[in-house]
């Protein structure tokens, strides 16, 4: 499985934009903490951009990503990844084990996260969003209501960050594609 093979399942399956470019940031921040901790940067961004490219076509929220998880394997996407885009939902109850599973999970949330922060910016550049005001969003329960604050703590928690260093290093992952997220760097 290459990088080409997981965007045509990508053009496949999601036809929001939104979702293409939350996938996109996933992808970037798992190749960064990929590199960072040795890894191989292909192998843990095709974990990132299939993570949730069911979640459209899903019939029922609940089964997502195990609905997904077939597809993948029917498509010969290698077992560890299907098994950390698995990981990636507590409710489907496989135990994030390997650091890529953990960091999967760590970034998830938190990419989404960040990049709502960019988009309320009058800039909607990455380059005014700091921890500090991810943070301070993070207070805010009727900002981006449907990211779960507890997981993106959870996320650093399980991979033993520091939550400030974990945001700083994300933020800093999706410089590189803010023109894909359509933020400004």
């Amino acid at each position: 499985m290459n990088r080409i093979e997981a965007i045509e399942i990508i053009d496949e399956y999601v036809n929001t934009d939104s979702l293409k470019k939350h996938l996109y940031a996933v992808e970037a921040s798992m190749k960064s903490y990929a590199i960072h901790y040795g890894e191989n940067p292909e192998e843990w961004g095709l974990a990132g951009l299939l993570h949730d490219y069911d979640w459209e076509i899903c019939p029922n929220p609940e089964d997502h990503p195990v609905f997904g998880a077939n597809i993948l394997r029917e498509k010969g996407v290698p077992e560890n990844i299907v098994r950390a885009v698995l990981s990636h939902g507590d409710h489907t109850g496989i135990k994030r084990e390997t650091l890529m599973e953990k960091t999967l999970f760590a970034v998830d949330e938190l990419s989404g996260f960040v990049t709502a922060v960019a988009l309320v910016r009058p800039s909607k550049s990455l380059s005014d969003v700091d921890v500090r005001a991810v943070k301070k969003k993070m207070k805010d329960k009727g900002f981006a209501k449907t990211i779960n604050r507890e997981d993106i703590i959870k996320g650093a928690v399980e991979l033993e960050r520091d939550l400030d260093e974990h945001i700083e290093f994300v933020i800093n992952s999706l410089k590189p594609i803010s023109e894909i997220l359509g933020l400004y760097n």
